[in-house]
């Protein structure tokens, strides 16, 4: 296989010149010599605007073919991207425009009712602003040759910053390359799939899917938007194989199935693959009865580490872990915390400073998630150490009521945070939305959780009733802004 993300590009071009790698909701689509074509002239553009091999490109654009064309663009001038998702505002893009220093910043003028443009130019760097009517920027001029980076940065990933600052993981083309295994080996995504994505092609799942489509002869269809009402139909007019990727979105396919009735809404879907967050019980087990696969196939990956472990379709019980190991991937426990090694690994934080912490004294990364390894290498997640509450010394984990809680009559999503208390260091928040038409109350909600056998100090003590949850594009709960 291609040590480089370029070197995929070009070998799926020769070895399936006529397969559509990318295609989108407006009815466009590339062929993988189409792609690589696109990749070159944009390559080529970028270089006339002054982009250098080396030099570092922002991009926020949203999930289109632009993107990934930009994405295969940057790759073969040898440029360090930075893809940034589209929903961060000023105060994000300006962190991490400050702390990468781009050459080029790559962003819509507008796009989704905000002005980009004018929140890129108000940063300093170089702006170029696209529209999907106009294009990105082409030539036909020679560029220099594709280099192998090796070990060298060519990636720079944010995370969503759910309880701090966003943190910038650098990548190599390798660690990227080696977040497409579980996808491709376990997941099984492979030729002929059809893989609707309407979340960030900018996150580092993007490159991840995009690399194993570009490995298997899989088709993703780009969505720059999603709107629970209208889009999982539209979606279907594809006949895709696979759906994903987090509950809001599983919430929207069910419902779509049952306003078409008896007509089967994706008769080719094979999987359902989850990521981001843990898919609820509850919501498997719907995903199985409606849409008639055996659930949500988790995976679990963080954006220093991408793709650690898969689920494939057909295991027993699937959905109740988070799979096993990707290729290379080893996985450890230590007081608790899951730590990995392998391929995927990122080389470091952009601040430096922040590797101390991120490592441990033999080289594994300290993920922060809590979970245990289970018959078979499957592992299993049961919460964030920073997602733990302390009640009168007493730990709490949060995700532990969460399960409860959406498992009581008249919720229809719910989340946890810990919240000051003068007496007890932190109290249990619930926080809740209601089904339309319920009225759920602290009591009844503190009621049903003694029933399902918590223990009455785990037992939400104040509740926030909310039209919905704030997310991440790839539906992890915004727990910092559930706690003001």
């Amino acid at each position: 296989m291609p040590t480089t993300v370029w070197g995929l590009v070009d070998t799926a071009a020769r070895e399936r010149p006529d397969s559509v790698v990318v295609a989108d909701d407006r009815g466009r689509a590339l062929t993988t010599v189409a792609f690589r074509t696109a990749a070159e002239r944009v390559a080529a553009g970028l270089h006339a605007h002054g982009v250098a091999p080396g030099d570092t490109v922002s991009w926020q654009l949203p999930t289109t073919i632009e993107a990934a064309v930009l994405m295969a663009a940057c790759a073969r001038l040898g440029a360090v991207q930075n893809p940034i998702i589209p929903v961060f505002r000023e105060r994000e893009v300006r962190f991490i425009v400050e702390q990468v220093r781009p050459r080029l910043v790559v962003v819509p003028e507008r796009w989704n009712g905000f002005g980009h443009g004018d929140l890129a130019r108000s940063l300093g760097p170089d702006v170029l602003s696209t529209d999907p009517d106009v294009g990105l920027p082409v030539s036909d001029a020679e560029v220099p040759a594709p280099t192998d980076p090796g070990g060298s940065c060519r990636w720079i990933y944010y995370s969503s910053g759910t309880t701090a600052e966003p943190k910038g993981a650098r990548h190599t083309d390798a660690s990227v390359i080696a977040a497409s295994n579980g996808v491709v080996d376990q997941f099984g995504l492979g030729p002929g799939d059809v893989y609707p994505i309407a979340w960030p092609l900018a996150h580092i799942g993007g490159v991840a899917m995009l690399v194993s489509a570009l490995r298997t002869g899989a088709r993703l269809v780009l969505f720059d938007r999603f709107d629970p009402q209208t889009t999982p139909e539209r979606m279907a007019a594809h006949r895709p194989t696979v759906l994903g990727s987090a509950t809001p979105f599983f919430h929207a396919y069910l419902a779509a199935q049952q306003r078409a009735g008896d007509r089967v809404l994706f008769p080719a879907l094979r999987a359902c693959v989850g990521g981001g967050a843990a898919t609820p019980e509850t919501v498997n087990q719907q995903v199985a009865d409606v849409l008639g696969v055996r659930g949500v196939a988790g995976a679990w990956g963080l954006t220093e580490f991408p793709v650690a472990t898969s689920e494939t379709p057909d295991d027993d019980g699937v959905g109740t872990t988070v799979g096993r190991p990707a290729r290379g991937v080893e996985v450890r426990v230590v007081d608790g915390e899951l730590r990995l090694r392998g391929p995927q690994q990122f080389l470091g934080y952009v601040d430096a400073t922040l590797d101390a912490d991120a490592f441990d004294e033999d080289g594994w990364f300290r993920t922060g998630d809590v979970g245990t390894v289970g018959g078979g290498g499957r592992v299993r997640i049961s919460g964030r150490r920073k997602d733990v509450i302390i009640r009168n010394a007493e730990n709490i984990s949060a995700s532990e009521i969460e399960d409860v809680l959406l498992r009581c009559p008249g919720v229809a999503d719910a989340a946890v945070v810990g919240i000051p208390d003068a007496r007890t260091g932190e109290r249990v928040r619930a926080v809740v939305v209601a089904e339309p038409g319920q009225h759920v109350t602290l009591e009844g909600l503190a009621e049903h959780c003694r029933k399902a056998g918590l223990a009455r100090y785990k037992c939400p003590e104040d509740l926030l009733l909310v039209a919905e949850l704030p997310r991440t594009p790839m539906g992890k709960v915004l727990k910092r802004e559930l706690t003001r």
